[in-house]
Parts: structure tokens; sequence; C-alpha cells
């Protein structure tokens, strides 16, 4: 936890995971609830491979409950990490192994379907198992909770009991939201065949409240079968499961996806029936794939945590995950970048900060738990300049890279600067699986030749020591001495015959960084209508 902050300030913070907070300080009346601690739950359903947006969910709630720490910090609190892996297996995801082996394990619990990966005991485990080591990989404090151990142990036993006491109230609740087809098998209860095992959708024919059975007919023709709601032979409908978990565990907080606000409406009013009431909550927008269409865990059209951690670190993903919750965004390879480089510039802002009030406005302040860089050095280039220089390098490792980044930083070497070092891996790894197999070189126009031309003139005419400023200076004035209509086109021009793409750094950071006698070769070898690709 960060150190605490003024509590006029945590009072009146604007960032959103203070506006969070306060919605529980309400909720307990501002002071220790009854059972002596807050919680705080995420839930994750283990049918595909674990994805991103159920990692930002985490990130997300965690950033609240470092809120409401500060704001009430002689309350204890907890997260719960809940996984949905009592659900029946409904269909194969496309984008798993052993297809034909797991479709023969359709209808039974997630716990109950074989690994297609064979390193855990089932589907579920090995699903659960990935979720807690990214949540380990962050440091975040959670407590992780199965669904198939909640029911198997009698943990939900009481809140079952009264689930079966309010059937009627729960199916008045949930029957005007449904098709008359569904309306006719629906029950709150989905029992557990006693011979197959399959989690199963039968309507419910007879309810016995004093023995907390519940009786359906066998689809396979064996009539009528007794089973108890409590001990995991049965378990819930997700709507009614979500608040029965909201009213066993006491759960005072959890945000949701946009596409469940209907889905928290009716599970707050089967709370509210079961004697609770639900948790509050944040509604915040999807993720988007490369054509902004809706990220889907079945089709696995998203990037995963391991895609973004081989090109960016923790913290870029992080700053992705905190800004603008509320607004739908692309989750797409070429957002690490911008979030890299915002990151640190965050950083910078705050480490310079010195109104308290201000700090916990930035990002990091949270990201980090208001500890800023800490021992961590000040990386003294963007990541957008060392991505174009392991483009320009054709770089396969960072060694290469470190030779031009010595010479624009003198001193600094990979063991001095971990940080940057570790930047340099993620270019490096973004250029050779990402960037150059996109690259598309053009020979220069007759006006761009002349202006090229120009500019290698001026880069040898200037002092051996001309920072970064003055070339972008120089690189300016000879865009403007060539009658470009918008300078803009100066630069694309740059970027698209020397670097292979539409967009870039500041060219004249970029030089510096480079070598100005490199990029007089690099423009030569351009003019000379050498293969730069190559």
């Amino acid at each position: 936890m960060a150190s605490l902050i003024p509590t006029e300030i945590a009072e009146n913070a604007r960032a959103w995971p203070f506006e969070e907070a306060r919605k529980i300080v309400a909720r307990i009346g501002g002071s220790k609830p009854e059972k002596g601690h807050v919680i705080l739950e995420t839930g994750y359903g283990p049918s595909g491979l674990p994805h991103i947006g159920t990692f930002g969910e985490v990130f997300r709630t965690t950033m609240v409950r470092r809120a409401f720490e500060q704001l009430m910090p002689d309350v204890p609190t907890k997260l719960i990490a809940f996984s949905d892996d009592m659900d029946g297996f409904r269909k194969v995801p496309t984008n798993l192994p052993n297809q034909e082996m797991l479709a023969e394990y359709l209808n039974k619990p997630l716990t109950q379907v074989p690994d297609p990966f064979g390193t855990h005991e089932s589907f579920g485990a090995h699903n659960n198992n990935r979720l807690m080591e990214f949540l380990d990989s962050f440091g975040f404090e959670y407590e992780f909770m199965s669904s198939t151990e909640c029911y198997k142990s009698g943990m939900f036993d009481k809140a079952l009991l009264e689930t079966l006491q309010r059937y009627d109230e729960i199916m008045a609740i949930m029957l005007p939201t449904l098709g008359k087809e569904r309306q006719a098998t629906y029950s709150p209860f989905l029992p557990v065949c006693p011979t197959t095992g399959n989690v199963l959708q039968v309507p419910i024919i007879e309810r016995n409240l004093d023995a907390g059975t519940v009786v359906y007919e066998d689809p396979n023709g064996g009539g009528k079968v007794e089973v108890q709601v409590t001990g995991g032979h049965c378990k819930l409908q997700w709507k009614c499961d979500w608040a029965m978990r909201w009213h066993a565990l006491g759960v005072d907080y959890e945000m949701s996806g946009k596409d469940l606000i209907d889905s928290v409406k009716q599970s707050s009013k089967i709370c509210r029936t079961l004697g609770s009431k639900p948790p509050e909550s944040l509604s915040y927008e999807l993720f988007l794939d490369e054509e902004g269409g809706k990220i889907s865990k079945s089709k696995g059209n998203g990037l995963s945590v391991e895609d973004w951690l081989r090109y960016g670190s923790p913290e870029s993903l992080s700053l992705f995950m905190y800004q603008q919750p509320k607004r739908a965004k692309r989750l797409y390879f070429d957002v690490i970048p911008k979030n890299t480089d915002e990151y640190f510039q965050f950083l910078d802002k705050l480490e310079e900060e010195t109104d308290e009030a201000k700090k916990v406005e930035n990002p990091t302040w949270h990201i980090t738990q208001g500890r800023g860089r800490g021992n961590e050095e000040k990386v003294p280039l963007s990541f957008g300049l060392l991505l174009n220089l392991a483009s320009v390098c054709h770089a396969e490792d960072t060694s290469v890279l470190w030779g031009y980044i010595a010479r624009y930083a003198p001193g600094a070497t990979a063991e001095s600067h971990p940080v940057l070092d570790r930047m340099a891996g993620y270019a490096v790894n973004y250029y050779q699986d990402f960037a150059r197999p996109q690259k598309q070189y053009r020979a220069p126009t007759e006006q761009e030749r002349a202006a090229f031309e120009d500019l290698v003139g001026e880069l040898k005419a200037l002092p051996a020591d001309a920072d970064a400023e003055t070339i972008q200076t120089q690189v300016y004035e000879v865009g403007k001495r060539h009658d470009f209509e918008n300078l803009r086109d100066w630069f694309k021009a740059l970027y698209q015959v020397l670097l292979g793409q539409d967009q870039g750094p500041r060219f004249g950071s970029f030089i510096a960084l480079y070598g100005r006698d490199e990029t007089v070769a690099l423009i030569g070898r351009a003019l000379a209508g050498e293969d730069l690709a190559a």
C-alpha cells in the first residue's frame, strides 16, 4: 500500500479509483462493517484461455481497493478472484488443441474436462493456473476462489437453501427476461447428473423445501431424479449464481463490462430477494480488436498478456488498463509503443510534481502505489526512438542498439540502465515480429530527392556537438526551402523513404541517436536506389 496521503486530498481526488472507492465508503456508512472488512470481487469464466480483459478487471479493481485504503486505512480489505469453474463446458473454443477429445466432454463441469495441454488435472485447473500466474506476476494481492470448491465444500449451502426458499420470487424476476422457449425449461438450479456428471439445463418439476432437494425428469428416459441443492449436486444459473455469491460472500464491490449491464440489474434484484444489498459497481467499456470489433475469448482475436509482455512492460499494460475505463479502446499491437512512452512521460511528471493533490491525478501514482520511479533510472530516450533504431539497424539483438545508445547517452550501459535495456529488448522483439513484416520502402520523388541532397549538406555542415533540437531545426528548414505544401509531407517522405513506415519519432532526435554520418550514409543508399529492407 502507498503511504497515506492527507484525508482531504483523498476525499476530493477526481481520479476514477477514488470516485469508485467513495461509493464503498458511503455503502458502509463510513465505519468498519459488521463482518470486519470490505470485500471486492472479480469474476472469471475459465471456458477458454485467459483473456487480457479479465486481467484488466483485476488491475482496475485493485486500483479501487488501494484508493479505499487511503480513505479508510483502518478497514481491512479483501480482493477475491472467483473462477466459475463449475460451469458446464458448452462449446469447444476454436483456438485450443485436441478439439476432438474436448468435444467428448461437452456439458461436463470445467473441472471435469481433461486439460487439452496435458499440464494440469483439468481444463478448469489449467486456466485457473494461468490466471493466478498472471496475477502473481503483477504482484496482485488476492484470494483465489474456485466455484467447484465453494459448492462442494458446503460454503454455499446456506445461500443455496435460501435460494430454494425464494424460488418463486427469483423465477418472477427471471422469466420476463427470457423468450417463450427458454421460459418453458428455465430453473435457477442446474442439477449435476448423478450418472453422467453433466450439468443439466432441465425443468424442475418438484421442490422439497424441508429436504432441500429438487426433482427433474432424466433427459435420457430414466424417470424422475431427486438431488440435493447443496454439496455440489446442483449449481445455479449464472445470474442467480452471481447474486447468490454476492449474498453468501458479502461482496461490497464488483465492476463488470458494459455487456453485462442487464445481468447486473437482474442479479441485483435476486441479491435483494435473498436479503442482501448488491455490491457497488462500475460498468466499463470493452476492448476492441484490430478492426474495431469486440474481442472474443473463444475467437482468440485479441492480444494475450504474453503478447503484450513480449513487446512492452507490465507498467505500460497497467497504464492502458488504467486510462479511461468507460471508453472503448482498440487493443492491438500498435497501441503498445504509445502506452510505453506515455508511461514514462507520466512518471517524469509525477517526479516533478510538488502538489500532492495533483500527484494522485497522475496514472503512475496509482500504478506504482505512490512510489513513483523509486530506484529505477530515468530513461534518456523514448521507446519510439528505440523502435526506429531497431528498424534502421535491422536489429536481431540489443547489442547492436547499445552501440548507438552509449553514444547518445554517454556512460549508459545495460548494467547501469536495466530499464532501458529491457526497453531495447522490447524494441527488438517488436521490430522482428511486428514492424519488419509491415515495412514498405519507396523511392523519393524528384522534389524529395533534392530535399534529401540538401539535408545531407546541412548535416555535414553542423558542428560535431549539435544536439537533437539543433538538428531538428535544420530538418525543418530544409523542408521549408523545398516548397512542401505541408511540412508533414516532408517528414512523411523521410519516414517512408528511410524507415519504410508512414510515421516516426522527431527526426532530429533519431539522427542524434543513429548518428549524423550514419544518417548521411543511409540517405545516400536510398538515393542510389539500394534496398534498405535488406
